[in-house]
């Protein structure tokens, strides 16, 4: 037997069991990017209007930090690729970091793959086949938008590179998720060290971006861009993530080698001989089981506050450079780039803070599937406590993470101006979102309650949240389409008025599916 064998089988199964989520991701990812560039087409319908919007962005460094280089922009594709390009390689960075852990990290801890390993399959079948699967992915994506941008009468071979960069960018993330979880034993931890690496490729990327562009070589992302699509048609940049895919592989084969099933490179610390006083009841449990995924969701989140924050200085500058007829036409639409700038930063911020409450409500079904929850309710712990102190530490830690936000944010840019008033202003602009995450956390609690395999949805929701708030007006959705996501209630401060009417209706939403979601679940079998 080689340690391949029993990979093709494996394949059938896991197109077989995701199935409807291979289809979502893909259906998904190829829809936004095709739909915001046909969106893009019909904003800039001649060459005088990409010009006049080419000429806004030049050296404007907020746009950079969103989007991307300044390339090509006086052509229309070289303008899709400029604002849909970021969005979508991260996209498929996000795409196959779940897939490839969740096919093989979190197998290995559910006990599922010893059961599968004790059958005729290879030591290395079941990453082979996570990773063909996951390839696959990216190839009918990248396939798929390749399609789709020729189809709006783009240029072919514009269309071909952008759509390489996009299959290249997630195969290389699906290598560094593949070394990822060979490290940690546990799938949040594996997760979040993957993770991690797409949140530090955009960051890299913006700031290389804004630089000379030497960082920028850091990054995925960044590679992806380098490629030039609809500017220059580069394929060589492509020989990057292909050697560092070839060396993830390696490695990742390597390290699993050298580890027992089960295990992780790197052994968990071994807990105390006894519980400390924070053990002693429900809510201090809670708390030690998410501090670690706080502490990183509130750091990265600061990070990315701080470093749009030290380029919102740029803003301004680029305000007061501008013709005096163009900015007397902004007086006049009453349009406030820097407060504009700050309410679109502020939205990502509670967007990617959203990402630790949708994980901390899914952590009750993971405590419940690993048999934890049983165990702890046949303690005098009633289940209406046991919820109440994991969602106690949700909103709690949302408050955190969203607060760390704004302060990066208005740190960063007090320290460029000098002006320490920033600071609470930022931080209140984010903390304004705490009623759409709380939302959202309802709705996750109430899904666990009557439909517990239905609460990994609340992350398509998300994403749904994300296209709606960057690309919702280009793609000329109806009202009732954009009011599906929550943070389209929240007011864009600091540009719009302060609306207290649907944060509070918001609230008591997330009240009434909270109740729903704890009455459900007093109601049903564990497990």
């Amino acid at each position: 037997m080689s340690e391949l064998t029993g990979t093709g089988a494996l394949v059938r199964s896991i197109l077989q069991r995701d199935r409807v989520r291979i289809l979502v991701w893909i259906v998904g990812i190829v829809g936004m990017a095709v739909s915001s560039a046909a969106g893009v087409r019909g904003i800039y319908p001649t060459g005088a209007d990409l010009q006049r919007a080419a000429a806004l962005v030049e050296g404007n460094a907020a746009a950079i930090a969103f989007n991307g280089p300044v390339q090509g922009l006086e052509t229309i594709g070289g303008r899709i690729a400029f604002e849909t390009g970021s969005f979508t390689l991260l996209l498929v960075g996000l795409m196959s970091l779940f897939m490839v852990s969740r096919q093989t990290r979190a197998e290995e801890e559910s006990g599922r793959l010893e059961l599968i390993r004790a059958t005729v399959v290879g030591r290395h079948a079941p990453m082979v086949a996570a990773l063909l699967v996951v390839a696959a992915m990216n190839l009918v994506v990248g396939a798929a938008v390749v399609v789709g941008f020729f189809g709006l009468g783009l240029p072919a071979a514009g269309c071909a590179v952008f759509g390489v960069s996009v299959s290249a960018v997630g195969l290389a993330f699906a290598g560094i998720t593949a070394v990822s979880v060979q490290v940690a034993e546990n799938t949040r931890v594996a997760s979040g060290l993957a993770g991690l690496s797409v949140g530090a490729a955009f960051v890299l990327r913006a700031i290389g971006d804004i630089g000379d562009g030497t960082l920028s070589w850091l990054s995925p992302i960044g590679w992806g861009q380098k490629m030039r699509p609809f500017a220059g048609d580069e394929w060589w940049p492509l020989v990057v993530p292909a050697l560092v895919l070839a060396g993830c592989l390696w490695l990742a084969a390597a390290l699993a080698s050298h580890r027992d099933l089960g295990a992780g490179l790197v052994q968990p610390r071994p807990g105390s001989a006894a519980a400390g006083p924070l053990l002693g009841s429900p809510l201090g449990l809670a708390v030690r089981l998410q501090r670690g995924a706080l502490v990183a969701w509130a750091s990265g989140v600061f990070v990315l506050g701080a470093v749009y924050g030290s380029v919102a200085n740029d803003v301004e500058e680029f305000i007061a450079d501008l013709d005096d007829s163009v900015r007397e036409l902004l007086a006049r639409t009453g349009v406030n780039i820097v407060d504009s700038f700050f309410g679109t930063t502020v939205l990502i911020l509670a967007l990617v803070g959203s990402g630790f409450a949708l994980q901390s409500v899914q952590r009750l079904r993971a405590e419940e599937n690993a048999l934890h929850a049983e165990t702890i309710l046949a303690t005098p712990v009633s289940r209406r406590r046991w919820v109440a102190s994991h969602l106690a530490v949700t909103l709690g830690g949302a408050l955190l993470v969203l607060g760390a936000g704004g302060l990066g944010l208005g740190l960063a840019y007090a320290l460029t101006i000098g002006d320490p008033g920033a600071v609470p202003r930022r931080i209140g602009d984010a903390v304004a979102y705490l009623p759409a995450v709380g939302l959202m956390a309802g709705l996750g609690l109430a899904l666990f309650g009557l439909v517990p395999r239905a609460v990994a949805a609340l992350w398509g929701l998300l994403v749904v949240s994300f296209v709606i708030g960057f690309f919702g007006e280009v793609l000329g959705l109806p009202s009732w389409a954009l009011a599906i996501s929550p943070y389209e209630h929240t007011p864009l401060l600091p540009a719009e008025q302060f609306t207290a009417l649907p944060l509070v209706v918001m609230t008591g939403l997330a009240l009434a599916l909270g109740v729903a979601g704890l009455w459900a679940f007093r109601t049903r079998d564990i497990g």
